[in-house]
């Protein structure tokens, strides 16, 4: 009778709050199922790491890992970060919008992408770390700490230089923690103006397909961090499909440096594929 009483703002409110609560009860009480024969696939690509999954499609909650202890583990993010950074950037009023032009400063960078003029997609897709440099010193470290612990992002610590923090500095986070930020993310719930989110999902967009006339759509973004021994490589993203999407994060040891960076992807698409979150090879197809 409460309830049929109130206008139909409030009641709004209120629904929204108990659903809020509910995901908040999901998420504290939240069970990972370790998947012991991804093993195979690390072990394959020669390296150490882990995966966590969680899949929402059909209206279901499935929490997958494979070395649930390393999942909790924090590292650096490497450019990962690039996501909530943009974030940062553009409701910081330091960019305007995807068309807005940085201009190169002419010092030879030892990828050949990244010596050219950028704008936001083109620095998200090349991980033009400069880019970024230069959104980390307009921002400055105190407004980083700040949006940091305001999406709760890791340890939330952008100490050990302004221009390398996330690459070499004391931030940190974990692949579930990866995950959480990424499921936020996709249904619009971090604190910034939905149209931001919108446009940083866009600018996450990596291939899109479709198998049995079911779309889907990938959106994931890599990280490479050769700070710490060996280094850290991740690749972290989404697939969304029809009945809902497929969130992951990995992050492997890359002992052999830039030669380890395919196998982020080769191990993550196995992992996806063997759960029917991408579409098999055409060589799977007729195995």
């Amino acid at each position: 009778m409460v309830v049929s009483g109130m206008n139909s703002g409030l009641k709004f409110s209120v629904a929204v709050a108990l659903v809020w609560l509910v995901s908040i009860g999901v998420e504290a009480n939240a069970q990972w199922q370790e998947r012991e024969d991804w093993a195979a696939t690390f072990e394959q690509a020669g390296v150490a790491g882990t995966i966590a999954v969680l899949d929402l499609r059909g209206g279901k909650v499935h929490r997958i890992v494979y070395n649930a202890e390393r999942a909790q583990q924090r590292f650096s993010p490497a450019s990962t970060f690039k996501v909530p950074h943009a974030l940062f950037a553009l409701d910081a009023g330091i960019v305007r919008d995807e068309f807005q032009v940085f201009e190169w400063d002419g010092e030879k960078r030892w990828l050949d992408a990244w010596n050219r003029d950028q704008d936001l997609r083109s620095s998200m897709r090349n991980s033009v770390v400069w880019v970024y440099q230069k959104f980390a010193r307009e921002i400055g470290e105190a407004r980083e700490r700040e949006y940091l612990k305001k999406i709760d992002y890791g340890n939330a610590d952008p100490s050990g230089g302004i221009e390398r923090f996330w690459i070499e500095g004391d931030l940190e986070i974990s692949a579930i923690e990866q995950v959480e930020f990424l499921r936020r993310l996709y249904y619009n719930e971090l604190p910034f103006a939905v149209e931001h989110q919108r446009l940083v999902k866009d600018l996450m967009l990596n291939e899109a397909g479709n198998e049995w006339t079911c779309e889907w759509i990938l959106r994931a973004k890599t990280g490479w961090s050769s700070s710490s021994d060996p280094g850290i490589g991740w690749w972290v993203g989404w697939v969304e499909w029809p009945e809902g999407p497929v969130f992951f994060a990995l992050n492997i040891d890359m002992p052999n440096g830039i030669d380890d960076t395919a196998k982020r992807k080769l191990i993550t698409r196995d992992v996806l594929r063997s759960l029917g979150a991408l579409p098999k090879s055409d060589q799977e197809k007729h195995q």
